[in-house]
């Protein structure tokens, strides 16, 4: 069947749009055609735009949910583990602050250090623990100069006996340099650890807060 173009264009140049009804066969299914397509856009664009966009906040929403419980879950599921895994470092951490000594301890602690270097027969020119102590959270470090002459096999079984003592001292800062009558000089710095008692511990934290309230004025 030859479609006869001209007798369309004609049929659309003489359309009378007061009057529908008088319209040609082809005429009116394009305007069917045009209606049908333009209903969707104007509902997608009047009404269903925002129905979808609300929808997919409600997908991002539930998704956001789904994770945040799985996560609690996971959480919730592993909670006696890390319960576990809290004591443990909580004993850890008392056994490693049993290795320090109260402020009664101090003196004590120095002289044994003092004892390993005279029973290594160390000769000691300068034993001076500093005049105050560097105060940490829950600790204080106390830095004590050191200056000892001997054989290398004496200042290195010292070492290893300072290493050994029940309480943590560490030498830092180590020189050594040879003496004129064939020992050796070592110049070091102990440091060893206490834990600050109740009371200190109270003031360091109140000297904190006061510290970063005159921060703020």
């Amino acid at each position: 069947m030859a479609v006869n173009l001209n007798k369309i264009v004609e049929d659309f140049k003489y359309l009378n749009p007061k009057d529908p009804g008088t319209w040609p066969l082809m005429p009116k299914l394009a305007a069917l055609l045009a209606i049908l397509g333009a209903i969707p856009v104007a509902g997608y664009f009047f009404d269903w735009k925002d129905q979808i966009e609300e929808f997919e906040r409600g997908v991002a929403e539930e998704r956001k949910l789904k994770d945040d419980y799985l996560n609690k879950k996971k959480q919730a599921v592993n909670l006696d583990l890390h319960k576990q895994q809290l004591r443990e470092i909580d004993q850890s951490f008392g056994a490693l602050l049993k290795q320090l000594p109260n402020r009664s301890q101090m003196d004590a602690l120095l002289v044994d250090i003092n004892q390993a270097g005279l029973g290594r027969g160390l000769q000691f020119e300068l034993f001076k623990p500093a005049s105050s102590e560097g105060v940490k959270e829950f600790y204080s470090e106390l830095p004590i100069q050191l200056k000892v002459i001997g054989g290398y096999h004496d200042m290195g079984a010292f070492a290893s006996d300072v290493g050994q003592l029940s309480r943590i001292v560490t030498l830092n800062d180590v020189s050594i340099e040879a003496a004129k009558d064939g020992n050796l000089v070592m110049d070091a710095t102990a440091r060893t650890f206490r834990y600050l008692d109740d009371e200190e511990v109270a003031n360091q934290r109140k000297a904190q807060q006061a510290a970063k309230k005159a921060a703020k004025k």
